[in-house]
């Protein structure tokens, strides 16, 4: 009798590298396999790397008959391009900033294997499960990134700091910019127009200078008069002596003026 292999082809089947499934769960259970999970990365940092590979049978000829221990010969392959991928990326690329692509780098590194082998298989995904550290300097990795992650936090803080006080500052120089320029664009127009009128001024006076001075002395006690008290004394001669009461009003007097008195 002859036996007939029929493969599920369509069943998506999964290998582990860097630990073993030994209880489902829940809770699961795992057992750490290091000679696996070890890995070098660019930066020279070591990582303890889990990962999952899903796959399915796309040729069930090439797959029963070309390779003999297709499983087996998965796992090292995976081993082999998770490593290089792995060593072409820091630590922090592998761990947290560009973990999706180093799954889809590692599944086309081990696409390209197998199919080199022509094995007949098509690998539908590689899931990195636990990366970190080793042990036994997991504590001393732990303190180096919440370095890193206050020092982030800490230039976030400035960064906000410098958006909020700098369009403050400018906008408050840009005011007082605005305001100077319109103070001086006051006093200019002040000065041209008192200079205008001061030409006019001197156009009258050398026309008739004497009618002029009269009318600027006119003008000007005119201004000053209303805000004093004042004495109007005759100027016929009566023989008689005028005696002003002024000391009465002394004490309303500019201290100045009491001054000069003495």
């Amino acid at each position: 009798m002859e036996r007939v292999d029929r493969p599920k082809v369509e069943e998506i089947k999964r290998i582990e590298i860097g630990f073993r499934t030994i209880y489902p769960g829940p809770p699961a259970r795992y057992r750490p396999i290091l000679e696996e999970s070890l890995m070098l990365t660019g930066d020279e940092n070591i990582v303890d790397c889990w990962a999952i590979v899903q796959y399915r049978i796309k040729d069930a000829s090439a797959y029963l008959f070309n390779v003999k221990d297709v499983e087996q010969t998965l796992k090292d392959a995976c081993e082999v391009a998770l490593r290089q991928v792995v060593g072409n990326h820091t630590i922090d690329d592998v761990m947290i900033a560009a973990r999706f692509k180093v799954e889809e780098e590692t599944r086309q590194v081990l696409q390209r294997i197998m199919d080199g082998y022509e094995s007949g298989v098509l690998i539908t995904a590689v899931k990195l499960q636990e990366v970190q550290p080793p042990e036994q300097v997991r504590d001393a990795f732990d303190n180096v990134v919440r370095a890193k992650e206050d020092k982030d936090k800490i230039i976030n803080q400035a960064k906000g700091y410098y958006e909020d006080v700098i369009p403050k500052a400018r906008g408050k120089a840009e005011r007082l910019i605005a305001e100077a320029e319109a103070y001086r664009e006051q006093r200019i127009k002040r000065a041209e127009g008192d200079a205008g009128k001061f030409l006019l001024v001197l156009r009258e006076y050398r026309k008739a200078k004497s009618l002029t001075e009269k009318r600027l002395y006119l003008e000007t006690m005119e201004q000053i008069l209303p805000g004093i008290q004042k004495y109007i004394v005759g100027t016929e001669k009566s023989g008689l002596l005028n005696i002003l009461q002024m000391k009465q009003n002394l004490t309303t007097l500019p201290k100045a003026v009491k001054g000069e008195e003495k």
